[in-house]
């Protein structure tokens, strides 16, 4: 079968340049004007021109670099002696341990975890300090919370982590779940300000199944000031060792389930409160603009 690259002159003319000149694919894109993948498939099976190969590292450099480590010269010591980049010494010296006293290269390591944090610790007094300065502030701006911003904060908060209505499922029981404890107190208050008592919800911990269920549910009561009747049977994610997971040990507690009953109006005032949000928003993006 004929190769149709064979009748092709821009084709022929692209394998002269390669064979009989030596230049590279960028060289013959310009001559020719052609696409960089185009001139790859006319050249396919010609081999590049030595010139445009990638010089290796001499044999004698990557020897005398290993001598060199085995007298005990460091990466960069080897680098600069030889006029190369730290990261190619490294590469030809990368299995010879520059101590082979496992003793000494433990003080080394040492003596290096100690200088650097002698470097970064008066930059991280400093950014500390000024995150510390800056949430004090921030702490300044909020005062008080009255009803009306509860109710604004709530409706808020629950829009983004709490069930909803769809145009397939209109009936909504309210449920609210999350893991921060701290947000899901603003929620209790926000339903304590909708007259919901602490006493009408249903709680359930969801929680994976190697950790201390009971103790979880134990922690939700009593950091949220909930009655034990009112929770339901604990939910059991199923543990999969072979995941890296970091929500362990005694900090893990879980998410917490809150299900409000008979919680229809309340959803609508919410559905109403957002509106007017989104409304108030979006008439301020009107008047900003041009």
């Amino acid at each position: 079968m004929t190769d149709p690259l064979a009748l092709d002159p821009l084709a022929i003319e692209a394998r002269r340049l390669r064979v009989e000149e030596q230049l590279s694919v960028a060289e013959i894109q310009a001559r020719l004007g052609m696409g960089r993948d185009r001139v790859y498939a006319m050249l396919r099976g010609i081999p590049p021109p030595e010139r445009t190969r990638r010089p290796r590292a001499r044999d004698d450099d990557r020897a005398e670099a290993v001598r060199l480590r085995k007298a005990g010269r460091s990466v960069n010591q080897i680098a600069e002696q030889l006029g190369v980049a730290k990261s190619t010494a490294y590469q030809w010296v990368r299995h010879l341990p520059l101590d082979p006293d496992a003793a000494t290269a433990e003080r080394r390591r040492a003596h290096s975890k100690v200088m650097t944090e002698a470097r970064w610790s008066a930059y991280r007094e400093s950014r500390d300090a000024a995150q510390a300065a800056e949430q004090a502030r921030a702490a300044g701006v909020v005062g008080g919370l009255n009803e009306r911003d509860l109710l604004v904060l709530g409706a808020a908060i629950y829009w983004c982590e709490g069930a909803k209505s769809k145009p397939w499922r209109r009936p909504v029981t309210m449920q609210f779940v999350n893991t921060d404890p701290g947000l899901l107190a603003l929620f209790l208050r926000f339903l304590e300000v909708c007259g919901v008592d602490r006493a009408v919800p249903t709680y359930r911990v969801s929680i994976h199944e190697s950790a201390d269920a009971e103790a979880a549910v134990d922690w939700w009561a009593q950091r949220l000031r909930l009655p034990l009747e009112r929770f339901r049977r604990t939910a059991l994610k199923r543990h999969n060792p072979t995941t890296m997971r970091r929500n362990t040990g005694d900090t893990y507690h879980g998410c917490l389930v809150i299900t409000v009953p008979r919680s229809r109006a309340l959803y609508w005032r919410i559905e109403g409160m957002i509106s007017e949000l989104f409304r108030i928003a979006d008439g301020q993006v009107e008047e900003a603009g041009p």
